[in-house]
């Protein structure tokens, strides 16, 4: 499961799209992520960091002693009991993280009850859009292939992120007044 958790994580994956992934999916040798027919029926290809590499190597080579590996083979399976070898469920996921929430002690910051699972996915995007904007990077150039990379219908959809989050918000505040400074003084 931290292996399933991580690459939410890092790769900014839906959990569906992390749970339907196949062992012809994750290709090792090239470093991408094959996501089929994902949210609106898109499909995309995630490149993976080296690091991501050797965690998803290393839990292929652990899945290998409980399950031959095929083509067809599900990436991500439960280790233990009665369901070995089965693909984990979205049901396991949420109860698994659920649980490791309560005894992390991880409290809420938005408008929901708790941490989620998905929770994951919107934190990549928030650290993505504050690294670039630490590294100076212009992010509207860099927001249609995050909006892509995320498997996103719409640029829109992406762009929420800015409005959902307190530190994303000062950012574009900040953007802002320096814009109207700018303007002010004549330098468009």
């Amino acid at each position: 499961m931290h292996t399933l958790f991580g690459l939410m994580a890092w790769a900014g994956l839906r959990v569906s799209e992390a749970l339907a992934l196949r062992d012809a999916d994750v290709d090792l040798k090239s470093g991408v992520l094959t996501i089929l027919q994902s949210k609106f029926g898109k499909s995309r290809l995630v490149p993976l960091h080296p690091s991501a590499v050797q965690a998803l190597a290393h839990y292929r080579a652990h899945r290998a002693r409980y399950v031959p590996t095929t083509p067809g083979t599900p990436f991500f399976i439960t280790t233990r009991a009665r369901r070995l070898g089965q693909p984990v469920s979205d049901r396991q996921a949420h109860r698994i993280f659920d649980q490791l929430r309560r005894q992390l002690g991880w409290v809420n910051r938005g408008g929901h009850g708790a941490p989620r699972v998905h929770d994951l996915r919107h934190s990549f995007t928030v650290r993505r859009m504050l690294l670039w904007n630490e590294q100076g990077v212009d992010i509207n150039q860099r927001m249609l292939a995050l909006s892509t990379y995320l498997g996103h219908a719409k640029i829109s959809n992406t762009y929420w992120y800015l409005s959902a989050v307190p530190e994303l918000m000062v950012m574009a505040g900040n953007r802002f007044e320096h814009f109207a400074d700018l303007w002010e003084n004549g330098d468009e």
